[in-house]
């Protein structure tokens, strides 16, 4: 598929609204984890849903069911509701004082068939389904949460959301969402309750870093000079799409021993080679590869993290190559790096880092094109959030960040999917990365949009 053509279509947005808890919530203060605050959790981060138009939901609004059930919701996630302060060194807590999350009703002059892959990431027409009213993306003082519903001329909507990601990753987003689809199709409470537990990953007294955390290092080239930090002016992003037939191609690269890999970790050793190469980076030079990794996981039960638990629960293990080495090795080279950079995860990895943010007063992450991160969104719970009109046909993050990639679905109406990866590049480096992907499928990747 090529590039998109523009689409221009009106959208009346109504007057930005505080939509408070539907019953009164304690007045308190919580501290977040000394995981939720650290220095690069500090944004907030989109998400975009569509749904299309459910006859059996005839005489039902999408905008007011949603606002009704996110008001309800907010009873048992009030924490959501409130606000962000810092206290001593910075530390990050939550009054909780219900003063609400911001809602924004909307109608567009479009379908979504005319819409048609625009929603895809990294999607076009996303100032268009998630407003961004002054002073509204703060992270202190702020509301933590940002919803618009978009009508749509065929009776499908939209649904667009922002979070402040202190206050929850995507897998704690989901069970947020969930909350709003239960109370949305009239439960009187929630399956899964929340749980602020956030103490369970603070640090230890006293704290200990006990591993290495190559995520923070300071960027430093191969003469020990700063590297740059990255350059914003010329910046393109596209998505690419593997399916099954490029992930077969793919495997045609591995050696038997890593034939059982998982789609992740050929996805990710295969973007990050031809990144690098698109880059063109002193040979010389190091590059580092860091792969979000749930602690809800099975491998590190032993944290003991309630099901509800709706905080952020991940670190980014990292680890390290230099450009020459990932450049001239082949596919499996980088296989067996994300295998290892997955592998250090366990709880004395997150209290590491736990520890490392609160002896270190939470660095942020360097940024740099030597640096890239991924994380997987296809399995986070988004594509479950159903409000009555059924499954979103697409739901996911909708854009990269420069160094940062997401794995979303391509279809969430399907049980088999593609995968889409947004990537963020220079305009030369990106036409670069295009024909190093071709070479290593031996065959065409399909290009989303622009």
């Amino acid at each position: 598929m090529g590039s998109l053509c523009p689409l221009l279509f009106p959208v009346n947005r109504f007057e930005p609204e505080l939509i408070t808890p539907a019953k009164p919530t304690p007045i308190e203060t919580k501290q977040l984890s000394d995981i939720d605050d650290q220095d690069g959790l500090r944004f907030h981060f989109p998400v975009i849903m569509s749904y299309k138009n459910n006859p059996s939901m005839k005489g039902n609004d999408a905008v007011m069911v949603i606002r009704e059930a996110l008001s309800r919701a907010l009873v048992y996630y009030y924490p959501l509701a409130g606000r962000l302060r810092e206290g001593p060194n910075r530390k990050l807590m939550v009054e909780c004082n219900g003063e609400g999350v911001l809602f924004i009703e909307a109608n567009a002059d479009v379908t979504l068939e005319q819409l048609g892959d625009r929603i895809l990431p990294p999607c076009p027409v996303l100032e268009e389904f998630l407003s961004n009213p002054p002073g509204s993306d703060g992270i202190l003082g702020c509301p933590l949460l940002l919803v618009q519903v978009t009508r749509l001329t065929c009776g499908g909507f939209i649904f667009g959301l922002r979070i402040n990601h202190t206050m929850c990753d995507a897998v704690g987003l989901a069970k947020f969402l969930n909350a709003i689809g239960e109370m949305a199709q009239g439960a009187d409470s929630l399956s899964m309750p929340p749980v602020w537990a956030r103490e369970l990953l603070n640090a230890r007294d006293p704290p200990t870093i006990t591993r290495r955390h190559y995520e923070y290092d300071q960027l430093l080239d191969s003469q020990g000079s700063f590297i740059a930090a990255i350059d914003q002016s010329n910046m393109a992003q596209r998505s690419f799409y593997f399916g099954p037939q490029q992930i077969r191609a793919l495997r045609k690269h591995l050696p038997p021993h890593l034939s059982t890999c998982s789609s992740f970790e050929l996805i990710t050793a295969c973007v990050w080679k031809c990144r690098t190469l698109s880059l063109r980076l002193n040979p010389k030079d190091t590059v580092r590869i860091s792969c979000a990794v749930n602690a809800r996981g099975k491998r590190i039960n032993d944290l003991c993290l309630p099901s509800g638990f709706y905080g952020n629960a991940f670190s980014i293990p990292t680890v390290v190559s230099t450009v020459e080495l990932l450049c001239a090795s082949p596919l499996e080279y980088g296989v067996e790096l994300v295998r290892k950079s997955k592998a250090q995860m366990d709880k004395e990895y997150m209290q590491s880092l736990a520890d490392f943010f609160v002896i270190r007063g939470r660095p942020p992450l360097p940024m740099g094109w030597n640096v890239f991160m991924v994380s997987d969104n296809r399995h986070t719970g988004f594509g479950e959030f159903d409000v009555g009109w059924g499954r979103p046909l697409f739901a996911g993050l909708a854009r990269a960040v420069s160094m940062i990639s997401f794995f979303v679905r391509d279809n969430n109406q399907e049980e088999e999917f593609g995968t889409l990866v947004p990537i963020c590049l220079p305009s030369t480096s990106l036409e670069r990365f295009e024909e190093e992907l071709k070479k290593m499928t031996l065959e065409h990747v399909e290009e989303i949009s622009k």
